[in-house]
């Protein structure tokens, strides 16, 4: 299928950006590396009267350390975030989740705020944010503004974005010397949407769990910690088996539906898998100093 006729701009400024997407109330879409985007496009599940072309817009680009956070221009392309030393040494869990988005063509073009724009249930970085405690800085002619990550997503394909605004950039904290994390994901494919994925980020004393926050995607409709699996895991000593009590509170957490080729039952099977596997990952990333304060 091919994309419907639409308009093309691109703006000079972020002021003639906010103006664009304001006047146009809805009809405009902004696009900046397009993986996911021109896809919809050309499957013609979107058809917007007018591109708006923000690729180009400097303010929304790069890195900043600032004090105990780390700020990501919403820009920053997925390759961008795998090779910086900043991310790399300070939130390991986007290094490693970044490595299993599509394949290497679109972790060169897609970037951080089209990602999280776009809030595909099944993608890792809307996870990963939730997970490392984000918030989200969102601009507009109006000024801007700071959403929590874990607010930002509001349903499926859904979020806290109004008429008029762009995604900025992402506030980062800082993960203390006791953090640790996990990532896995199940796919049919390298390089393909997963199936069942968790990203996980928890205060580790030694081998005992303190403190979790675990946030499911690709079995979800939208990313959002898993309250009652975090409360299960706090007060585990590592290893866990495998039978170490999610069951209930996976239940609780997620109902995922059917889809061809994999019923809900299945996901929830694969989802009690993963958990064991990343609760298991956290004291030896820990001990291997993948997180710095």
């Amino acid at each position: 299928m091919k994309a419907r006729n639409f308009r093309y701009i691109r703006p000079q400024s972020l002021t003639e950006a906010y103006q664009i997407l304001e006047e146009c109330a809805g009809a405009a879409v902004p696009i900046a590396g397009g993986q996911s985007l021109l896809a919809g496009l050309n499957m013609r599940l979107s058809s917007p009267e007018l591109l708006v072309d923000i690729g180009e817009l400097k303010e929304l680009a790069g890195f900043a350390h600032e004090g105990s956070g780390i700020q990501v221009g919403a820009l920053v392309k997925h390759c961008e975030l795998m090779r910086s030393e900043l991310i790399r040494g300070h939130l390991p869990l986007l290094v490693e989740a970044t490595a299993h988005v599509g394949h290497w063509a679109i972790r060169n073009r897609g970037t951080i705020g089209g990602s999280l724009a776009y809030a595909d249930p099944a993608a890792e970085l809307p996870a990963c944010s939730v997970a490392l405690g984000a918030t989200l800085v969102i601009g507009s002619r109006r000024g801007e503004r700071e959403v929590k990550a874990e607010n930002f997503f509001t349903g499926l394909f859904e979020t806290d974005l109004q008429i008029g605004e762009l995604i900025l950039g992402v506030k980062f904290p800082i993960p203390a010397a006791s953090a640790s994390y996990g990532f896995a994901e199940l796919t049919r494919r390298r390089g393909d949407y997963a199936l069942v994925g968790l990203a996980a980020v928890a205060t580790v004393d030694g081998a005992h769990i303190q403190e979790a926050r675990l946030v499911y995607f690709g079995c979800v409709d939208r990313a959002r910690i898993a309250r009652s699996v975090s409360r299960s895991v706090e007060g585990l000593d590592i290893p866990v088996s495998s039978d170490a009590g999610f069951e209930a509170a996976l239940a609780d957490d997620l109902q995922p539906d059917d889809t061809p080729g994999c019923r809900g039952s299945t996901k929830l099977h694969l989802a009690k898998v993963l958990t064991w596997r990343v609760i298991n990952q956290l004291t030896s990333t820990a001990e291997a100093g993948h997180v710095h304060s």
